[in-house]
């Protein structure tokens, strides 16, 4: 009885026993009572092992929390921004022509000389004492030249010492010239009307042509280098005005004048050169400016921040909400602001926009709206 008792549990679980196992059950001595018990203990357990379903499956991930802006249009001006340097109106370096120790030097940091002041002279004792001699030579060169030209005139002597005679003439003048050429390349005057830079040597210092005694640069008026793309060329013309953001600090914007362009793009660049003269205005050369060139009329266009554009490798992209869900679009930009781009066509007016938390979402993943932002509010952040 108590073997059909193991039989029936094992049967009713699935367990079926074969041939053999029965055989062996039977023809042991008779099991007792707790035996049975725990046999029917392990049965129950394996049943309900086998009736356990599988672990449940991962919750699917919570959407995204974003920010959005519905697009609208909103006036833009067309401007064109780029960057330029300050450039002296007129800027030399002062090196001296000769080799020699200064004897003089007159260098007035900071200040304004008139053209031809006197900045430096050189030691030129020794070109000095040449030009005397050749003078002096030069004087008994004539005296002679005189004396054989009444000779020639009653056939004293024949044309070839005449000539000889006047040609030491003509040779010792040219030696005085070039030697007064030499006297002039000792003294270093102002090439025109400037301030006067640093020092950079001392009276009695030996110097030569590379070395630089000081620098003068005229200030009155500046220009203002700056390049453009060249797809910008159109817009520079001769006699045009521009936009200069001479101080970053006062964000105050000058006029200047366009007065030439370097005709040839540079090839690694692919910018085109424009220089300015600035009107009614002072900068200190070699600074830093901004340069506004208006492109053509305001305009009404599509404007979102530009932290929500998506940089891929052929197409930019921006994320729309549909239906809750994220919807990646690509999209043509157009003109650049500080914060903001226009968005020539993959948006239209009304779309949501996802701003914040661009990162995070995945196409056609969930969405969850935080808050409707605006461009201004963007700005302020």
């Amino acid at each position: 009885m108590h073997f059909l008792f193991v039989d029936l549990i094992l049967y009713i679980f699935g367990f079926s026993t074969n041939a053999a196992l029965t055989n062996m059950l039977y023809s042991r001595s008779r099991l007792k009572p707790v035996s049975v018990l725990i046999i029917g203990l392990i049965a129950l357990t394996i049943a309900s092992c086998k009736g356990k379903k599988d672990p449940a499956k991962p919750k699917e991930a919570p959407p995204t929390v974003v920010d959005v802006i519905v697009a609208g249009t909103r006036g833009i001006t067309n401007t064109v921004e780029a960057n330029g340097n300050v450039v002296a109106n007129e800027y030399v370096e002062l090196h001296p022509e000769v080799s020699g120790r200064i004897i003089y030097l007159n260098v007035p940091e900071g200040h304004s000389i008139a053209k031809g002041t006197i900045i430096a002279r050189i030691n030129d004792a020794d070109l000095q004492a040449q030009l005397s001699k050749s003078k002096v030579a030069l004087d008994l060169a004539q005296k002679t030249e005189d004396r054989y030209k009444q000779l020639l005139a009653v056939n004293g002597i024949n044309q070839a010492d005449y000539d000889n005679a006047l040609n030491q003439v003509n040779g010792l003048k040219a030696d005085i010239q070039y030697t007064q050429t030499l006297i002039d390349k000792t003294v270093i005057k102002a090439p025109f009307s400037g301030v006067v830079g640093l020092r950079q040597v001392s009276p009695g210092a030996f110097v030569t042509a590379v070395n630089i005694i000081a620098t003068i640069q005229q200030v009155s008026t500046v220009k203002i280098d700056f390049t453009l793309p060249e797809e910008y060329s159109s817009l520079i013309k001769k006699g045009n005005l521009i936009d200069v953001e001479v101080d970053a600090g006062t964000l105050v914007r000058k006029k200047a004048q366009i007065i030439a362009t370097e005709p040839q793009v540079n090839q690694a660049t692919r910018n085109l050169k424009v220089r300015a003269i600035l009107q009614n205005g002072t900068a200190n050369p070699g600074a830093f400016v901004k340069i506004f060139v208006e492109a053509g009329g305001n305009k009404k266009a599509v404007m979102i921040p530009t932290n929500s554009i998506i940089p891929d490798d052929k197409n930019s992209q921006v994320i729309l909400v549909k239906m809750g869900k994220a919807a990646f679009v690509n999209v043509t930009t157009g003109v650049r602001e500080s914060d903001n781009v226009e968005i020539i066509s993959g948006i239209q007016p009304g779309d949501t926009v996802v701003v914040t938390g661009v990162l995070f979402a995945r196409p056609k993943s969930d969405l969850k709206v935080r808050s409707v932002k605006t461009l201004e509010q963007l700005a302020k952040q």
